[in-house]
């Protein structure tokens, strides 16, 4: 059980996708910081993997390390990056995969309402253009967790979310 309402961002440190977002991501979880709600990470790696990933944010927001993503997996989360909303029930309230700032404005739109809290311009000048996420990958970054694309994961058409046009199927 948790006291307070936990936005997090998704990550999985074995890929660009998760590196691009990390800085609009840190900017709209500070914004939460004063609210009434816990704010942080969730990473699909090891201890030593979140710390050379993240760098200084880890020092700067919650961080939780999901080696196996488990977590990330009961989320209903298949590519990263993502974000999330748990209330204090707890339950997942809202959630979004891959970098569609309309997605992510509505997740944070949701808590802003519920902490009466100020909203993060979501995009903002600077952040990345919309994008699909990358698929789920094991704790060495070597592998795809199984269920989490329906392409091989590894040529540019899946890489880029176009399952249908796999070149290795």
């Amino acid at each position: 059980m948790t006291s307070f309402h936990l936005l997090l961002v998704v990550l999985d440190p074995f890929t660009h996708e998760s590196s691009w977002i990390v800085k609009t991501a840190g900017r709209v979880l500070k914004n939460f910081t004063g609210a009434d709600c816990r704010v942080g990470w969730v990473v699909a790696g090891t201890e030593d993997q979140t710390k050379s990933f993240l760098g200084p944010w880890c020092d700067d927001l919650l961080t939780f390390t999901d080696p196996d993503a488990i977590f990330i997996q009961d989320l209903g989360f298949t590519e990263t990056p993502g974000i999330v909303h748990i209330n204090q029930a707890p339950e997942l309230i809202a959630s979004a995969q891959g970098w569609n700032p309309n997605e992510w404005r509505e997740v944070v739109s949701g808590v802003a309402e519920q902490m009466h809290w100020s909203k993060p311009a979501i995009p903002e000048i600077g952040d990345p253009t919309p994008y699909v996420g990358s698929p789920l990958t094991t704790s060495d970054g070597t592998e795809i967790i199984p269920g989490s694309l329906s392409g091989c994961g590894k040529c540019s058409a899946c890489r880029a979310g176009l399952f249908e046009k796999c070149q290795q199927q």
